[in-house]
């Protein structure tokens, strides 16, 4: 079973919460930012760097459908 290390959650709830530095959506947490925006990225490429790849990984989650529980778990906290 695999099993996360702090460093990694650490670094997983860093780009769920990361505000949008630039945008539209500037200033939204990562995690609360619309899925049709995540998408437009997805479909025109995702910045380079870290931006980008958590961009990245927060459009996986809510194409997945995992977004939304997570959000309320983060938020329940």
């Amino acid at each position: 079973m695999n099993s996360f290390d702090q460093k990694q959650k650490t670094e997983f709830l860093k780009a769920l919460m990361m505000e949008m530095p630039i945008g539209k959506y500037q200033g939204r947490k990562l995690m609360d930012l619309p899925g049709h925006y995540l998408a437009w990225f997805h479909r025109q490429g995702f910045p380079a760097g870290v931006l980008g790849q958590r961009l990245a990984l927060v459009y996986e989650l809510d194409h997945n459908g995992l977004l939304s529980e997570l959000r309320q778990k983060i938020k329940a906290q």
